[in-house]
């Protein structure tokens, strides 16, 4: 079996949550090294533990990605240990849910906007400057079906997931001549710890099996094979791209 991404680097930001773990353990299953990345204390020694059994390597990089600085370092551990990064999956972010807008708190937009636009700046912007020193790479980062319809109650995520998908596709036209790839993901309903937040109760359950056409929500499993893809040779031609990878939401 040809593994795609034998001796290639990966970054992963949110590596300890549903879709990022799903996703350490698929790029590790093709023979990445791996760069876990997550706020302190979330577990990623458990994951580099878990990608050396896949018979892979990998270094853990607790980052707060609010902080430049911090990212400029978790970058530069990257390059430190492999030499080079060739695929980022800027998958990080917060949610605050409940809030109409005229309810909603200056710390609640800033947390969300912080940690999801622009912690996704900082990521992208240094993750560049490595991949540009090595000839180029693939970047895909974590929108939402939030980044291209509306939910009320939940302005600051609908805003700051809709500045991803902006930023992505920026990002494209800016380097993409350069030999960077940039695509996003927009995820429905995963089943993670954010969409147990949503599920308060069966009838909740039920409201947001009901959204999707598809009858169900999804595995993070089902979105890392989607990340793999967008990040492999298969996806030569693909930049600038904002998926959705929803069931069917936004068919409707």
């Amino acid at each position: 079996m040809t593994r795609r991404f034998e001796d290639k680097t990966v970054l992963i930001t949110g590596a300890a949550g549903g879709i990022g773990r799903a996703t350490v353990r698929a790029f590790a299953a093709e023979g990445a090294n791996i760069v876990a990345t997550d706020r302190p204390g979330e577990g990623l020694d458990a994951i580099v533990g878990e990608v050396a059994a896949a018979g892979a390597q990998a270094i853990a990089v607790p980052t707060d990605i609010t902080s430049e600085s911090a990212v400029e370092a978790m970058v530069a551990a990257a390059i430190d240990r492999f030499g080079r990064i060739d695929v980022a999956f800027n998958n990080a972010g917060v949610h605050a849910i409940g809030t109409p807008i005229h309810e909603t708190s200056e710390a609640v937009w800033d947390r969300v906007h912080d940690v999801t636009l622009k912690g996704m700046f900082f990521c992208i912007k240094h993750e560049v400057r490595a991949m540009l020193a090595t000839g180029g790479g693939s970047v895909i980062n974590t929108s939402s079906i939030g980044g291209l319809v509306a939910t009320p109650g939940v302005g600051a995520y609908i805003a700051a997931k809709h500045g991803v998908a902006g930023l992505t596709k920026t990002a494209a036209l800016e380097y993409s001549s350069q030999g960077i790839r940039f695509n996003a993901i927009c995820p429905g309903a995963t089943e993670t710890a954010m969409l147990a937040d949503w599920l308060v109760n069966d009838e909740a359950a039920a409201a947001v099996r009901a959204q999707h056409p598809i009858g169900r929500w999804a595995q993070p499993e089902e979105m890392a094979s989607v990340v793999l893809f967008l990040a492999s040779d298969a996806a030569s031609f693909m930049t600038g791209a904002i998926l959705p990878v929803d069931g069917g939401i936004t068919a409707q």
